[in-house]
């Protein structure tokens, strides 16, 4: 993937994303319990182990970081993706730099080696056997 592909797919995660947590935030305040669609879920019954990211990212914007972590740790990830991603890519483009870019391809090759690879897959295992336990 070259650069410019990879910050239109990360702008366009990142557009799409905004637009989920908003509807989200407003089916919530509109009494709305459930906001998640997962379609693992509504097909096993069991959750997914992204299962309660959005509610994750919803507690951490309402400043519940413990209820953050308790729906998904995972939240914590897309929270930073979601702000940081957009000004690396604007920093980027403004200043002509490939320093995202450079940290994406650098990660790739980091979870390339099997012991990363290894410990990356047994903590979504984890975060997985987590999400059935609590019953999400």
């Amino acid at each position: 993937m070259n650069r410019n592909k990879l910050y239109v797919l990360l702008i366009t995660a990142c557009s799409a994303g905004y637009i989920w947590l908003a509807i989200s935030y407003y089916r919530l305040g509109s009494g709305e319990i459930e906001p998640g669609v997962c379609l693992f879920k509504r097909i096993t019954s069991f959750p997914c182990p992204s299962c309660g990211s959005t509610r994750s990212v919803l507690s951490l914007l309402k400043g519940d970081v413990w209820g953050a972590l308790f729906w998904n740790p995972i939240g914590l990830i897309l929270v930073s993706i979601l702000l940081i991603s957009p000004l690396w890519i604007l920093f980027d483009t403004l200043f002509s730099k490939a320093s995202l870019f450079n940290f994406y391809t650098n990660t790739e090759l980091l979870f390339r080696r099997k012991g990363v690879a290894i410990f990356a897959i047994l903590l979504v295992l984890m975060n997985w056997i987590w999400n059935i336990y609590k019953g999400l």
